[in-house]
């Protein structure tokens, strides 16, 4: 009879942690973005940049995090944010997007259901206002994960998506900075490999990207981007491959990725995070340090990843002086930093 009652008792133990535990993981969300990661110095910032770069990166994050906190999905949550970013001519992503060798924009995004491994990406487009809602198209309504060039501009036509003349996304400043690099590119022909590789390197600019968690204990990530001033021959970088810029999966996290693509690809960055967490049992945070400060910069790479777990824990790691980068957890609290001394 008491052993009985004791496996009772025991019983009732185990439901009341059971019910304990799904309460918890239901009233647990949690958002991240990026903004692009760099040599992001004070020196280089006046006040007013840096209140324009914390405004609009904490307006984003908000409308993601709304959307969460109402039951909304990951999937809703990352796209509506990421749009704000590509709407924003600060970021180099939609709007803001930078210019290839020819004077021209070629976008790149990707997205990723962390649900059922769904993923969706877009390269080399002209003409779509946002290219993250490209991406998760091509994942919903496509048997294809990658689109490319012209049948990517023409798919989202056909999807309903706002589709813009390339005039829509020429900036000054972006003007301005590829007029510097070709100037700076006459002058450094026939120097030795090794300076032409630092000049590439700041030819770079930085991405957009956000990984979030909804209610019902969903990842999702994805990343937009512009690429890199200058770029020839169609180049395309990490950001809408699957893997390296963007990856998601329920069983460990939602990596969003920016940074010198070409190193992000070799080392597929973002898998690699995930699969040290599934496979060595690594914390988001050890496998993001690990494969940031380890992998990417011993090749000579260099960037950042933003991250989230399934328990809501985050990640926000850089190997370059800065990197502008938000989070908002379940409770509302909101932390937005640009250098990476804060």
């Amino acid at each position: 009879m008491k052993k009985i009652l004791f496996l009772f008792l025991l019983l009732i133990l185990s439901c009341q942690q059971a019910i304990k535990k799904e309460t918890i993981d239901k009233s647990t969300f949690g958002i991240v973005i990026h903004g692009g990661a760099g040599t992001i110095l004070r020196a280089n910032m006046t006040p007013e940049q840096e209140t324009g770069y914390r405004s609009v990166l904490a307006q984003a994050i908000e409308v993601g995090h709304t959307i969460l906190k109402n039951g909304g999905s990951s999937k809703e949550a990352v796209e509506k944010t990421i749009n704000v970013m590509e709407d924003s001519p600060l970021f180099n992503s939609g709007k803001g997007a930078v210019l290839n060798s020819e004077g021209t924009i070629e976008l790149d995004a990707s997205f990723m259901d962390g649900s059922n491994l769904d993923a969706g990406a877009i390269a080399g487009v002209r003409t779509i206002k946002n290219p993250i809602s490209a991406a998760i198209k091509v994942m919903e309504n496509s048997p294809h994960v990658m689109l490319s060039g012209k049948g990517a501009d023409t798919f989202a036509a056909e999807q309903g998506l706002e589709i813009v003349s390339p005039e829509y996304f020429y900036t000054k400043r972006r003007i301005n900075a590829l007029m510097r690099v070709k100037e700076s590119e006459a002058k450094k022909k026939g120097l030795t490999s090794n300076v032409e590789e630092v000049f590439l390197k700041h030819q770079r600019y930085g991405t957009v990207g956000c990984v979030a968690l909804d209610l019902n204990g969903n990842l999702a990530a994805g990343t937009s981007t512009g690429g890199m001033t200058n770029k020839k021959w169609n180049r395309i970088g990490d950001a809408p491959i699957i893997g390296a810029g963007t990856y998601a999966n329920n069983a460990t996290c939602a990596i969003s990725a920016t940074g010198w693509g070409e190193y992000f690809i070799r080392s597929v960055v973002a898998y690699d995070i995930s699969a040290l967490m599934e496979y060595k049992g690594l914390s988001i945070q050890e496998a993001a340090r690990t494969v940031i400060q380890d992998k990417v910069a011993q090749l000579g790479g260099d960037g950042g990843i933003i991250g989230i777990d399934q328990q809501g824990n985050v990640a926000m790691e850089m190997n370059t002086l800065g990197m502008y980068r938000a989070h908002m957890d379940s409770k509302g609290k909101l932390t937005v930093k640009i250098y990476k001394d804060e």
